[in-house]
């Protein structure tokens, strides 16, 4: 019985070094973030016509942040990462009711995180592929 235990716990490790590699992690919180980002882009467009609504998008100090806890390669940091929310403080209004989003970034946003999202969700499909090729031997 021990014995049984001390390998399941062996096995329970190894998965999950295996799902904290810094190239998995940062997939996942990129998947994240575009995930966010598609919410930010619905909201945006939900208030086209709202006074005084200002766009929001992703806080722009999140890609920076990913890209030098990939850098140094860590993990916990990687890992500790939140993508948020925050006022775009580039877009103007084109109205005089101070609304600052338009239709025509929102749809290219739209595209462009379709776009991102596609890839990262290949780049974790192939990650998880190459772990049950190493796993079982059969692709």
């Amino acid at each position: 019985m021990a014995l049984s235990l001390l390998n399941l716990h062996r096995k329970v490790v190894m998965i999950e070094a295996l799902f904290n590699q810094p190239g998995y992690l940062a997939a996942k919180k990129s998947l994240d973030a575009i995930s966010l980002r598609q919410e930010a882009i619905a909201n945006n467009i939900a208030n086209l016509e709202t006074p005084g609504y200002r766009r929001v998008d992703l806080a722009p100090n999140f890609q920076s942040q990913l890209e030098k806890a990939c850098g140094a390669g860590n993990s916990q940091e990687i890992a500790s990462l939140k993508p948020t929310l925050a006022p775009d403080m580039t877009a103007i209004p084109s109205g005089r009711d101070g609304n600052t989003v338009h239709l025509e970034n929102e749809l290219m946003q739209l595209n462009q995180n379709g776009v991102a999202h596609a890839m990262e969700t290949e780049l974790v499909s192939n990650l998880l592929a190459r772990m049950r090729l190493a796993i079982t031997g059969k692709s």
